[in-house]
């Protein structure tokens, strides 16, 4: 389903629209650019300590959550990549109504339960509005084209995804989220977080990929900027379908690694020797080049974990190195760099042309949106549950929606697949299920599929910590993080299909 239903559901809201000027507003080159300090003072590692221990040994700071994030205009920004390597720069770009600003890096993890560590702190920046925003008219593209505030280096910062705070002095707040990625996934559990997705839903000045200023899909844009800030926090998405799951696999102390799915897209390496690789919450948009990866990396033995639905669902390219995703979704045609005799279009990697549907990598398929429906377990004896104490037919309220996926033998569908959780709900008035399902590969590989877009948030079910539980408990939450618990520290000792037992296709049972 597209249009502004679709955006709401997922947790967005819109920003304010800014002033359109013609022409792109450069960077002026008097422009003051602050440079970084060293990071803040921590202990010393200690040398019995894996990395990933050391780390999490370090005191957290409580204090990382926006307390007022004001009006849109207060504080807003946007940084020039997505990711950086350790030990790389950034420049960020800064509007604010306050006199002045600070930014703190806040590096997300267990940290006893503070749940983030403060990793560097600037000094205090001179603020100013900026207003600028150009419009690419020829795909209604936003772009904020602001000057830069200043340029930050990543000296002693950990790999990991991080949260930068902007605090402005009016006390109003926003967020602009970065991957420090790492250099090699090797033997290691890899997170490949979903900028692309975030962006495609964001709608800072008036405009994303389903809706345009009028809410209509029609006015939709056909492009999105990396550009602009994000709305709402600055890393809403991020906050709820990835933020928990990095949390939990921190705290579990399996040897981790981070990425983005733009960084498998213009370097697929990175996959190369990971254990695992963990899809989060929502992860909609990826490059043919991206899938094709991700599948080579399953077919040599790394184990997959989609922890969300309705994922690998939108093919896209990008430009302007990345600063740019394109997708015309049922406007293909349109798109200049379509080419019918190549078979491949900005749509859906189901539709034609090139029809690929997803289910080939991820063993179900996106269905619908939106829904709201109990969990309920199927293949209670499956190691997935050990320690859960459910027994078959038991239900978690809530926990399937607000997009779900599903078997479907009639499309591609890898074999023997196992259905551990088969759901019924209700999706605009048409009876259908949600199922997790999990299969392997003769490489060993496992491959295991949630199901809903709600596995991640229920990690916080009833701590009311991204704000909205759906109505999901404490109980709903021990159940899910216990789940998650044995599929990461399972699939962190390499091919599941050579240390666990061997799915049992039961796909006849229930279609």
């Amino acid at each position: 389903m597209d249009g502004l239903d679709r955006r709401r559901f997922l947790g967005g809201t819109a920003a304010a629209g800014l002033t359109v000027l013609s022409g792109c507003a450069a960077p002026h080159p008097s422009a003051t650019v602050a440079r970084t300090g060293s990071p803040e003072a921590t202990p010393a590692p200690t040398a019995s300590l894996t990395a990933e221990q050391t780390e999490q040994a370090r005191p957290g700071d409580a204090d990382w959550r926006l307390r007022d994030q004001g009006a849109p205009e207060a504080v807003q920004g946007y940084a020039d990549q997505v990711s950086v390597d350790p030990g790389g720069s950034f420049t960020l770009y800064v509007s604010t109504t306050a006199p002045g600003f600070t930014v703190s890096a806040y590096r997300v993890g267990w940290y006893g339960g503070a749940q983030a560590r403060r990793v560097w702190r600037s000094g205090r920046i001179a603020g100013r509005q900026q207003s600028a925003t150009r419009i690419v008219q020829s795909t209604r593209t936003v772009r904020a084209d602001w000057q830069p505030s200043l340029r930050v280096g990543t000296d002693g910062w950990p790999p990991g995804a991080y949260l930068l705070r902007l605090d402005a002095e009016n006390g109003h707040q926003r967020y602009v989220p970065l991957i420090v990625r790492s250099p090699s996934a090797v033997g290691r559990t890899l997170l490949m977080h979903a900028p692309a997705t975030w962006q495609a839903y964001n709608l800072w000045g008036g405009r994303s990929l389903y809706q345009g200023e009028d809410g209509a899909y029609a006015t939709r844009s056909l492009a999105v900027s990396f550009d602009r800030p994000y709305d709402d926090t600055g890393a809403e998405l991020f906050l709820v379908y990835e933020r928990a799951l990095v949390v939990l696999a921190e705290r579990l102390g399996i040897p981790l690694a981070y990425t983005t799915g733009y960084d498998v897209h213009r370097q697929p390496e990175i996959l190369r020797g990971a254990t695992t690789l963990l899809s989060l919450g929502h992860d909609e948009y990826w490059t043919p080049q991206q899938r094709a990866a991700v599948t080579r990396a399953r077919d040599t033995g790394s184990n997959i974990a989609f922890l969300g639905a309705n994922t690998c669902y939108r093919r896209i390219r990008y430009e302007d190195g990345g600063r740019t995703v394109v997708c015309y979704k049922t406007a293909y045609a349109d798109d200049p760099a379509y080419r019918p005799s190549a078979g491949v279009a900005t749509t859906d990697f189901r539709a034609a042309p090139g029809a690929d549907p997803e289910s080939s990598l991820t063993g179900v398929l996106y269905e619908g949106f939106p829904t709201d429906a109990p969990y309920v377990v199927g293949a209670a004896d499956h190691w997935l549950y050990a320690g859960t104490g459910v027994k078959a037919g038991d239900s978690f309220a809530h926990l399937v929606g607000v997009e779900y996926d599903r078997v479907t033998p009639d499309r591609p569908t890898p074999r023997p697949l196992q259905i551990l959780a088969h759901s019924p709900l209700v999706c605009q008035g048409r009876a259908s299920h949600s199922d997790t399902a999990y299969y392997t590969v003769p490489s060993g590989a496992g491959i295991f599929a949630s199901g809903t877009m709600r596995w991640v948030e229920g990690l916080m079910a009833g701590t009311h910590d991204d704000h909205r539980d759906h109505g999901m408990d404490a109980r709903t939450g021990a159940f899910v993080t216990r789940a998650t618990s044995n599929l990461l520290t399972a699939f962190a000792k390499g091919p599941a299909g050579r240390q666990l037992p061997a799915p049992h296709d039961n796909i006849a049972t229930y279609y």
